[in-house]
């Protein structure tokens, strides 16, 4: 890797280490609590290095949103051709909630992490940015569902109704997994609201 490339994976580096600060730290304090000091802190930069990477602690937290949907978009350009799109999907976005962290870590989150991240996500002041992150990731998955069907993503409805579907099913995915009253395993669960899509999504038996 030249010295250029090196750079970019070492910035990069440095916006992940400081989104999963402000993650862990708002999870543990809540997100009053936390100041931008404390982020860059967390993170062994300083608070200028912060600011080169985020606006605000709010972006610093829904980064992991942006990176996972960037994630899950790479993933599915780079399946096969000729695989059922909801297949595509499926192996797409358990790639994409495996950026930085296993898709299953063989034992159960701590409650106490799973009840702060339900007030996080819940969190008032974070419900703009958690918006236009979804924006943009409907975005970046109907480019890419257009290219595979050869469809237009500016005009046809097709990619644009199956990214709107798609950011659907991972709000729900994340919620079910929040809410759940015992541990599940995200990879089972984005594969059964998947394999549900792919089935037309018939009525519950």
């Amino acid at each position: 890797m030249d010295a250029r490339g090196l750079r970019e994976r070492k910035k990069q580096e440095t916006r992940i280490a400081l989104s999963w600060a402000a993650i862990r730290l708002t999870v543990e304090r809540g997100y009053d609590n936390v100041r931008i000091e404390d982020i860059a802190a967390e993170a062994g930069v300083s608070t200028r290095t912060f600011s080169n990477y985020f606006g605000s602690k709010g972006e610093a937290i829904v980064a992991r949103h942006h990176d996972r949907a960037r994630a899950i978009a790479e993933a599915l350009r780079q399946r096969p051709e000729g695989e059922p799109i909801w297949t595509a999907i499926t192996e797409a976005a358990l790639a994409g909630f495996a950026l930085g962290e296993p898709v299953t870590e063989g034992r159960p989150p701590e409650q106490s992490w799973v009840e702060g991240l339900r007030l996080m996500v819940a969190e008032p002041a974070l419900q703009g940015e958690f918006q236009k992150a979804g924006a943009a990731a409907e975005t970046e998955i109907a480019l890419v569902v257009a290219e595979r069907t050869g469809t237009d993503a500016a005009k046809d409805v097709y990619p644009r109704l199956v990214a709107g579907v798609v950011g659907a099913a991972l709000n729900t995915v994340t919620q079910q997994w929040l809410l759940a009253d015992r541990p599940q395993s995200m990879e089972e669960l984005l594969r059964d609201v998947f394999g549900r899509l792919a089935a037309g999504l018939p009525e519950p038996r």
